[in-house]
């Protein structure tokens, strides 16, 4: 199950990698383009964002404190990684 703001490294995919949500301490963000067909796979596709999205608005209606609007930076900022070919 998908718990938002949890972390800074959980992604749940929908439709193979159609939509993408990242998750991070104090943003969420979506990427891609999902098609809600009229079939089976669009209601699996539907159901998973609807329930993605419930648990982001339950989380946020659950904060007491939560502020006008948060630092506009990224989560962590990227450290360095040692090359491993050296």
């Amino acid at each position: 199950m998908f718990k938002p703001y949890s972390n800074d490294d959980d992604v749940l995919n929908i439709q193979g990698d159609a939509l993408t949500l990242s998750n991070g301490k104090t943003r969420v963000v979506l990427n891609g383009t999902l098609e809600l067909t009229r079939d089976q796979r669009g209601l699996k596709a539907a159901l998973a964002l609807k329930e993605a999205l419930d648990a982001i608005v339950a989380n946020l209606q659950a904060q007491a404190d939560l502020p006008a609007k948060v630092k506009d930076e990224p989560d962590e900022k990227p450290g360095v990684a040692q090359n491993p070919f050296q």
